[in-house]
């Protein structure tokens, strides 16, 4: 006797769309007439539909993907009224119920597949966009490769999406990464002409001058008719520019410090009881990564805040730290803290998703002139320390030891920091005249402007009422409001400017989603899964 069980296979998905079908506590039941089917077998499941509705064989394609819609909708809508009808304190629960991992990833792929279909909708309207590209390896291995577009289309509407995920499975050469990029742009019938630049993180794949991405989608715009700029990501620049000030005479106890008091159980939990104990202002230090843009600076504040319940408590486990009875070294401890919070600030002013690049850039001019501003106080012969706190602090605990006398070394560290940031933004440095015309039209002499540029730009000066516009409304309405025959060539530039990405800022905020998403728990997710969700997640 044959027995039904053995012949039992899995419910498979896709009997949803050609059958009506769905899984309900392990049977397999009809969405039209709710009968069940006593074994999960395809010629079971067929037969069924065939004799019984196959009048809904002429629904094909999106239409009967929304009756399936509409009929999963009816079977939880029945359900919750019987729900509520037999034990309504239990409507609430049966609300919250889990969809089956299969209906999850379905609906996962529709939503993702509706918003390619929007993004190359609205693509067919730009007249200029820009790429931001970058690279990394997930846990499984596989280089991944993000590639966001920043597109403005007539009426100065800006979109900003997820372009496509490239997964590379072999090398990741500037070769490689130019064919998944010409891939995506490509599938989404993108003309390159109209590609205006390309911004990335700065890694040699990235930024050859023969054979890197940049110069190969350059070469490929020049190539269709049009002309593309090649940047690195203003963030990661800023972070190089960071590090150049080392200090590892400060650092380097410091972080062997915080590596002494966390790296063991037993020492940590003293540590923080010591701290409760003590009622100190924090209740830990915490630990350096370098990686993390904010690290260095969030730990050295928080070990400076903490240097004197530091200190007391190494001397009860016979480790004390010499450098915290330094005057000089704790002045430089001082001096470093707030550099660094400087520079984070400035950090996170470049942060955030839609930000134009003369908006980022302008963050930049500022903090150049706050550096300069810093060495001039600094270098006077009684310095003036009242952007530099933790250093005022130091010199005022101790101020038979003359610490004032170190503050012209301060400003000339300070001056080799500022060095390094104008040799390291030359390519925004650039530009600086795009960007200037475009965030100031009316601030620039029209002798100075492009020759296409200056008629318009002198009628532009001669309005009085755009000059009002101007001030009252935001750069994108301003522009957006003008004349479009009259102001054609402004436009573009606009428009041009507009497209430019100043970051990679999309592309770390998407991998930190992604290595969310795929973790230790979650390896065997597929590259189109883990696109989907990262489309939907941006």
């Amino acid at each position: 006797r044959r027995k039904v069980d053995s012949e039992s296979g899995w419910f498979q998905d896709r009997w949803k769309v050609e059958y009506f079908f769905t899984e309900i506590r392990n049977h397999c039941v009809c969405l039209i007439c709710q009968e069940t089917v006593a074994v999960y077998k395809e010629l079971n499941v067929k037969r069924h539909y065939q004799s019984r509705h196959s009048t809904y064989d002429k629904l094909t394609g999106h239409d009967r993907s929304e009756k399936l819609k509409q009929l999963e909708a009816v079977l939880i809508e029945c359900v919750m009224k019987m729900v509520e009808n037999i034990c309504p304190e239990k409507k609430q629960e049966f609300a919250n119920f889990c969809l089956a991992r299969n209906t999850v990833a379905r609906r996962i792929e529709e939503i993702s597949s509706d918003i390619k279909r929007q993004l190359t909708s609205k693509g067919v309207d730009f007249d200029f966009f820009s790429i931001a590209c970058d690279e990394s390896t997930d846990l499984s291995d596989t280089a991944q490769l993000l590639i966001f577009m920043r597109g403005v289309d007539d009426e100065m509407n800006v979109t900003e999406e997820l372009l496509d995920l490239q997964s590379l499975t072999d090398q990741t050469r500037g070769k490689d990464l130019f064919v998944s990029v010409s891939s995506a742009i490509d599938d989404m019938k993108l003309p390159w002409n109209k590609v205006t630049g390309i911004i990335t993180d700065g890694a040699p794949a990235m930024v050859g001058e023969r054979s890197g991405l940049s110069t190969l989608i350059c070469n490929k715009v020049i190539e269709e008719g049009g002309k593309a700029i090649k940047l690195h990501c203003i963030i990661h620049q800023q972070v190089l520019c960071a590090k150049h000030l080392k200090y590892d005479h400060v650092m380097k106890p410091v972080l062997k410090t915080i590596n002494f008091i966390r790296s063991k159980a037993l020492c940590h939990r003293q540590f923080k009881q010591f701290l409760l104990d003590i009622q100190a202002e924090y209740e830990d230090v915490l630990y350096h990564n370098d990686v993390r843009w904010l690290s260095r600076g969030s730990a050295l504040q928080r070990f400076y805040s903490l240097r004197k319940e530091i200190g007391e408590f190494l001397e009860t486990k016979g480790q004390p730290m010499r450098e915290l009875s330094d005057p000089i070294w704790l002045a430089d401890l001082g001096f470093l803290v707030d550099i660094t919070k400087h520079l984070n600030v400035l950090n996170t002013s470049l942060q955030g998703k839609d930000a134009a690049v003369n908006q980022l850039y302008s963050h930049l001019k500022a903090f150049g002139t706050k550096l300069q501003l810093f060495i001039r106080q600094l270098s006077q012969t009684q310095p003036n320390t009242i952007h530099f706190s933790a250093l005022q602090e130091i010199m005022n605990s101790f101020p038979q030891d003359n610490i004032s006398a170190q503050t012209s070394r301060y400003a000339a560290d300070i001056a080799s920091l500022a060095g390094e940031f104008k040799r390291r933004f030359q390519d925004f440095a650039a530009i600086e005249k795009e960007i200037s015309l475009f965030s100031s039209p009316f601030s620039v002499d029209p002798e100075d402007a492009p020759d296409q540029l200056q008629l318009e730009l002198i009628e532009l000066h001669c309005d009085s009422e755009l000059r009002s516009r101007h001030q009252q409304l935001s750069l994108v309405n301003f522009y957006r409001q003008l004349d479009k025959s009259r102001f054609q060539e402004i436009r573009t530039l606009a428009k041009k400017m507009l497209s430019l990405f100043g970051s990679t800022y999309m592309c770390e905020k998407t991998f930190s989603a992604m290595n969310f998403n795929k973790n230790r728990v979650r390896t065997r997710l597929s590259d189109s899964h883990l696109r989907d969700i990262l489309r939907i997640k941006t």
